[in-house]
């Protein structure tokens, strides 16, 4: 099940959380390597990058700056990028070069388990509850017309996951735990603004509209 958002969307709202939170069983990879130009060569890892799953969209940290994986080159090698524009327009393709890089730390950490989890919400909350049985005929996730309008939402879900997660350590009264507060009620707002258009015809076209709050309508 795909989400419709990716590790490197969560640098958008927090460009340093891969640095400051994490925890070792979602730890890709660590390892030291070389920037040269775009592309980062580990010279000593733990987990290859292709055992590991690293791929586009992922994100590694080099010397305590994050960035996004354009590709993966081989098991030791991956074109990286500094956080490029998500326009409405589409994702630039234009890698934005990072700074070159000798012989330091470099971690792939993961939150796609936190995305996952806010992904089945989202699902659950439209009525497409991934873990039931779904009838013949009845609309899917692959019915959803528009899965980039709802990447801000999972992200926003994934970001109040994290942070309470973060929060378990720290105390009910802790910075992280008040950072998690404040993206679950911006999840809330963001869900009562946002809609899924769904193609259940599969013509292409979107013919029903469900709010993340009440029911679905459907057009005549």
């Amino acid at each position: 099940m795909g989400t419709f958002a990716a590790d490197r969307d969560l640098l958008v709202y927090e460009p340093n959380i891969f640095r400051d939170v994490g925890w070792v069983g979602q730890r890709l990879v660590k390892g030291t390597g070389t920037i040269s130009g775009t592309t980062l060569t580990l010279s000593a890892q733990d987990v290859p990058f292709d055992a590991a799953g690293v791929t586009t969209g992922s994100v590694v940290t080099v010397a305590g700056t994050a960035y996004e994986v354009m590709s993966r080159l081989s098991a030791t090698s991956l074109q990286i990028s500094r956080l490029r524009e998500d326009s409405p327009s589409g994702m630039s393709t234009a890698v934005i070069t990072p700074s070159p890089a000798t012989a330091q730390e470099c971690i792939v950490m993961t939150f796609v388990p936190q995305l996952s989890s806010a992904h089945r919400q989202i699902l659950r909350l439209a009525g497409l509850d991934p873990d039931e049985p779904t009838p013949s005929g009845a609309p899917t996730q692959a019915s959803i017309a528009n899965s980039a309008s709802l990447r801000r939402l999972e992200c926003l879900g994934a970001l109040a996951l994290i942070w309470w997660a973060a929060a378990g350590l720290m105390g009910d009264g802790s910075a992280a735990a008040e950072r998690g507060e404040w993206y679950r009620r911006r999840f809330e707002t963001e869900r009562a603004r946002v809609n899924i258009k769904l193609d259940t015809n599969a013509d292409g076209l979107p013919d029903a509209t469900r709010r993340l709050s009440a029911g679905w309508m459907r057009r005549g």
